[in-house]
């Protein structure tokens, strides 16, 4: 309960009559104001019916619209939707019987939308009473999925290389003996058979069947690093975001694809499968980043072993002493396997770097410690490329894309 700016303004009239009037006047004149303010609150008090519409599944980045509305009373209203953190909306109050505003969610996970506060003034405007109608809701915060989609539908359309439409690779790098036949001038020599061609006296190649459905490993680093703000999101959500574009591509060109989380310890693990896309969108959702260092090494010996796939492991590169660990471990998965390591390129970091040192100190100082940084995740993106990975780096606007087209350029020379 509270009184409103009237009945603020009717007491300093009462203290103001006290000068003028006999007392007993101005307390006759104060009970009776105060006697309407609390018919005037009771009467505030009476229920509201109040309608809220908010979907209860969202998309990290994406506008959705939230509409409530109050039975009219009679009465002055004020309408207010209290915000939980890392969602913003615009208006986020209403001085009519409606709101309509556009909210949208800056980080995945689970979250709750508390109960409309809802200010109701009496009749008389005198008094005030804050209600709460309604019930906290629930919803959920999933990954970019229609920018994903728009990616999907940019394959279908041939916005990328037509992944059908493959080459022949290093043999035993995703292909599967299938017959002997004659030797074609096109063939590699590593094709021929020798003993077939000692049996039948004129030269045979062995004929290999590329293999169509394939196992698409995300390796995500959800370690210390991967909290570091881009814009309104971190590290990781920008990554996840790649996560759920590279497995929903992966159903549609018939490929499994699966997820390993990480961070000291395995956090979560959905195993390839065919249409697994949504257990890769459900295993995002609700993982954070936790402030330890990250082991690559156990990460990877959970994916080392099984059948030869495409593992893109998706972390930080630009803390030289943090990425000491994946390069040791790197060479664990590319015995095996086709290895991508994927990381988000910080525009901040490149402006820095890129802008003209000026007689500023502090400026040519933050110029120095950007180029050096740069200069230090480059050479971890050597080392890692002598190890045998191919290495993405890519603004926060483009990671998603690069990851796509570099699992599409792996599959297409049948390198997985």
């Amino acid at each position: 309960m509270s009184v409103t700016r009237r009945t603020a303004v009717g007491l300093v009239l009462c203290a103001v009559l006290a000068l003028f009037v006999p007392p007993v006047v101005v307390l006759a004149v104060a009970a009776a104001l105060m006697a309407a303010v609390a018919v005037d609150v009771q009467l505030a008090r009476r229920p509201l019916l109040v309608r809220r519409e908010f979907p209860h599944t969202l998309a990290r980045g994406v506008p959705v619209e939230l509409v409530a509305h109050v039975d009219g009373t009679g009465a002055t209203v004020r309408l207010r939707q209290p915000l939980p953190p890392d969602l913003h909306m615009t208006p986020a109050v209403s001085d009519t019987y409606e709101l309509h505003a556009q909210a949208r969610a800056l980080r995945r996970g689970r979250h709750v939308l508390p109960a409309l506060a809802v200010a109701a003034d009496g009749p008389l405007g005198l008094g005030r009473w804050l209600h709460r109608p309604g019930d906290d809701q629930e919803f959920t915060v999933y990954p970019d999925l229609p920018a994903a989609w728009r990616l999907v539908e940019s394959m279908r359309r041939g916005g990328f290389s037509d992944p059908g439409q493959l080459i022949r690779g290093p043999l035993g790098l995703g292909t599967e003996f299938e017959s002997v036949r004659e030797y074609r001038p096109d063939d590699d020599f590593r094709q021929i058979n020798w003993r077939a061609t000692a049996r039948t006296g004129q030269p045979m190649s062995n004929n290999y069947r590329i293999e169509q459905d394939r196992d698409v490993i995300c390796c995500v680093d959800t370690g210390r690093l991967m909290a570091s703000p881009i814009g309104d999101a971190t590290r990781l959500d920008l990554v996840f975001d790649a996560v759920v574009t590279i497995a929903l591509i992966a159903d549609e060109l018939g490929d499994r694809c699966g997820l390993v989380a990480f961070s000291d310890t395995v956090r979560r693990v959905v195993p390839p499968g065919r249409k697994g896309s949504r257990g890769v969108i459900d295993g995002c959702v609700d993982l954070e980043p936790v402030l330890v260092d990250s082991d690559f090494e156990a990460a990877f010996q959970r994916v080392a072993g099984g059948k030869r796939s495409l593992v893109l492991v998706l972390t930080d590169l630009v803390e030289p002493s943090a990425a000491r660990p994946l390069i040791d471990a790197v060479p664990v998965l590319t015995r095996r396997h086709a290895v991508v390591v994927a990381s988000v390129d910080d525009p901040e970091l490149r402006a820095l770097s890129d802008q003209p040192i000026a007689g500023d100190p502090v400026s040519a100082a933050r110029a120095t410690v950007a180029a050096d940084m740069l200069r230090d995740r480059d050479r971890v993106v050597a080392e890692l490329r002598r190890a045998g990975a191919i290495v993405v780096t890519a603004a926060p606007n483009r990671l998603t894309a690069a990851c796509v087209e570099a699992y599409v350029r792996t599959k297409r020379m049948a390198r997985v």
